[in-house]
């Protein structure tokens, strides 16, 4: 891409982690919108982002018929016959340019409120279709800010909301505290996705011994149940695949090294494995 337009497009793209057609597609919708407010019209206008020119280009369509009864949009075969010869034929549609540099203040207004609206629509998509994917996964971010008990985080280059629900009633955060949960569901409202996050959901416990416990990550030990009364304690139940692999002290490890970084992070909650 060569043009400052197109140069812009991809800068943008790469900053909002869409792809560069949907900008271009935007664009193009953008200046279509204007171009019907401005023409007000009934013709069938479409609109062509020219990657060579960086210029959006606008045309009248009109479909070949037999009979016209639409001059604005259907065309006699007689003329473009005249132009494309035997390739021209009924139901074909032709493409008449139509200036764009008259559209004036007013459709360029209208053209940047319609790019900024399709932009965040797909931004907003884009953040939802990589989140839904990840629920039941740690997350790390830290506290942005407060809202009626509820916790901000900014996390991963998203906002993600803790509940006071799903807060341990043994945590107290301040504002820029580091903050690890599970990420409990992924929600789509009017203001975009919703990430809910929980300190308090069994999975985030499970989750931890699965990174402090290498037999856990490679199968060796697996985790056959977790229950939680989350700040108070928790018990968890495991199972060894190896007769030789003590899972609980697997779980526990090295003078309890493994089972007491998971109590710390989780402040103190008291962990009973079985």
């Amino acid at each position: 891409m060569s043009n400052p337009l197109q140069q812009t497009i991809e800068a943008l793209a790469k900053e909002k982690g869409i792809e560069p057609d949907v900008i271009v597609t935007a664009i193009e919708d953008a200046v279509l919108t204007a171009s019907r407010k401005y023409y007000k019209s009934t013709e069938n206008l479409r609109t062509k982002f020219n990657h060579e020119t960086g210029q959006v280009e606008l045309f009248s369509v009109r479909q070949i018929v037999e009979e016209v009864t639409d001059p604005l949009t259907e065309i006699s075969l007689v003329e473009p016959q005249e132009l494309y010869g035997d390739e021209a034929e009924v139901d074909m549609e032709i493409e008449f340019p139509k200036p764009t540099d008259v559209l004036g203040r007013i459709a360029a207004q209208t053209a940047k409120q319609v790019i900024f609206q399709k932009v965040r629509e797909a931004e907003r998509d884009n953040v939802y279709a990589l989140y839904s994917d990840r629920v039941n996964e740690v997350i790390n971010g830290t506290v942005k800010r407060f809202e009626n008990g509820d916790i901000v985080v900014d996390a991963e280059r998203v906002e993600a909301l803790l509940p006071r629900r799903e807060q341990s009633r043994a945590e107290n955060y301040t504002t820029g505290d580091r903050i690890r949960a599970v990420i409990r569901e992924v929600n789509k409202n009017t203001k975009g996705p919703q990430i809910i996050l929980s300190r308090t959901d069994p999975t985030l416990l499970v989750k931890m011994f699965e990174q402090e416990v290498p037999e856990i990550y490679d199968g060796t030990v697996t985790i056959r149940g977790a229950v939680r009364e989350a700040g108070d304690r928790a018990k968890v139940a495991v199972h060894s695949r190896e007769r030789d692999v003590d899972p609980v002290g697997a779980c526990v490890g090295m003078k309890g090294t493994r089972v007491q970084a998971i109590i710390r992070e989780l402040r103190g909650e008291k962990i009973d494995i079985d």
